[in-house]
């Protein structure tokens, strides 16, 4: 059986503060244990006010904290943005607190626009040492030499596990190549799926990590009593995704009965492309939505977001999308 995981975007909402956000994401993962997900991942976004997990190894150890058995970890961490012997001290430490149970999702995307990127005193250029940070970075999380210099305390021999997350053919050969897990975003990049899927098995090499291609897909699911209901509770991932392209980055906003009356058609249009893959409507809708994907991709793990505004309607949703895996009672 396919595994499920949640990726929590940590919403602030126009109802509740980033504190609220980040209780809301540790109360999430209390739940997904009980309910039988394999992982809840944050992802890092900076300058943001709608997203609360900027500092995305703290939040970590936030939502670790309150749970017993759940991995958690990062979906992911820029690498570009940060040197990796400070990403390896941090999630080293979090693996000594926490053992067993922490991932590191590693992207190459900055997360934030060019000003911000310049406030967190990268260049634009970082990205192009992608593949060589990742290296470093899992150097430093490996047991150390008899002679080496520099170790990353408490890091080294953690060996947290790597994940290359990506939205294009570049991540998914970076992964194949390394023999990393790799997970894709068709939550926002549904069109390159199928083909970095292939990509990635065709040209995986094991790896010490790895022996054989292991995939995650990304996937927006909302679930609720009916169809109609879920459509609604879209409405509010459908506005958010519209105030991106005017660029405006507030608050996420409560759902509303009319979505056209939101958009104009170019926005609609822009939206409805990166959400292609959505799988929004009642269990019955969900399930056959779910096995349709497992089917097209073969997927070893999917990583679910849903996306929706009032934090107990959250949690019914992600109770009944496990319920149609047969996972929660």
């Amino acid at each position: 059986m396919t595994a499920l995981s949640i990726l929590d975007l940590v919403r602030v909402t126009e109802a509740t503060d980033a504190r609220g956000a980040l209780d809301n994401a540790r109360d999430l993962a209390v739940h997904a244990e009980a309910w039988g997900y394999r992982r809840i991942w944050v992802a890092e976004h900076h300058n943001m006010p709608g997203i609360a997990s900027a500092a995305t190894s703290v939040v970590i150890g936030h939502i670790a904290a309150g749970t017993k058995t759940i991995r958690v970890g990062a979906g992911g961490i820029m690498l570009p943005n940060h040197a990796p012997y400070v990403i390896a001290e941090q999630f080293g430490t979090l693996a000594q607190l926490f053992p067993g149970r922490i991932d590191l999702g590693l992207g190459r995307a900055p997360g934030t626009d060019q000003l911000t990127l310049r406030a967190l005193r990268r260049t634009p250029e970082a990205a192009d040492n992608f593949p060589q940070d990742v290296l470093e970075l899992q150097a430093f999380l490996a047991p150390a030499g008899p002679n080496q210099r520099i170790r990353a305390v408490p890091a080294a021999g953690t060996e947290v596990p790597l994940w290359i997350l990506g939205s294009s053919h570049f991540g998914a050969m970076l992964a194949a190549e390394l023999g990393l897990p790799y997970a894709f975003a068709s939550h926002f990049a549904p069109e390159l799926l199928i083909p970095a899927l292939q990509i990635y098995r065709s040209r995986f090499r094991p790896s010490e990590q790895l022996a054989r291609p292991y995939a995650m897909v990304g996937v927006n699911i909302i679930a609720a009593g009916s169809d109609d209901e879920a459509r609604r509770l879209a409405t509010t991932q459908q506005m958010s995704f519209t105030n991106i392209f005017r660029g405006a980055r507030g608050l996420s906003q409560p759902p509303i009965d009319d979505i056209e009356s939101y958009w104009s058609h170019a926005e609609k249009a822009q939206a409805m492309g990166m959400l292609a893959r959505s799988i929004i409507g009642s269990p019955e809708t969900v399930r056959a939505g779910v096995d349709a994907l497992v089917a097209e991709t073969a997927a070893d793990e999917l990583m679910i977001v849903s996306d929706v505004y009032d934090h107990a309607t959250r949690l019914r949703s992600f109770e009944l999308i496990a319920g149609t895996a047969g996972m929660a009672t």
